[in-house]
């Protein structure tokens, strides 16, 4: 097969756009951060934390950590709520064993909350670890 010369520019700039496409991606996609129970428990004592637990009502009541607020991930209006988030704080999700508060963080962390901690494990790492759990 053969090309010519403006082929091959066609190529090449098509291929350019792909990439400038996929790096812009990329950038928009906003990240969050897994942690341990330990660097969890020490970033939850600072003034400008929330710790927020995804859990259902159920759930939070029958046992949660100390200070946290509960939002229910499966709640119609879970996006809503997040959306009025103040952007300035920095949060940390836990939810049972980190699977809904993993899906959590990366929507707190797309609507431009850019400090945000998923505890690795949950509430029952937490619970393994010793940690306290308030009813």
């Amino acid at each position: 097969m053969h090309m010519d010369v403006r082929g091959w520019i066609s190529l090449v700039m098509v291929g350019i756009m792909c990439c400038t496409a996929a790096a812009q991606e990329s950038r928009n996609r906003k990240q969050f951060k897994n942690i341990g129970v330990e660097e969890f428990d020490k970033l939850r004592r600072h003034t400008n934390t929330v710790v927020l637990d995804v859990r259902t009502p159920r759930e939070f009541a029958e046992g949660h950590i100390s200070g946290a607020t509960n939002l229910n991930w499966n709640s119609a209006d879970f996006e809503k709520r997040v959306a009025g988030l103040d952007k300035s704080k920095t949060y940390l999700v836990n939810c049972a064993v980190g699977g809904r508060s993993a899906k959590a963080s990366e929507k707190l962390a797309s609507l431009q909350l850019t400090n945000v901690y998923n505890l690795e494990g949950g509430i029952k790492a937490w619970e393994k670890a010793g940690k306290p759990v308030e009813k």
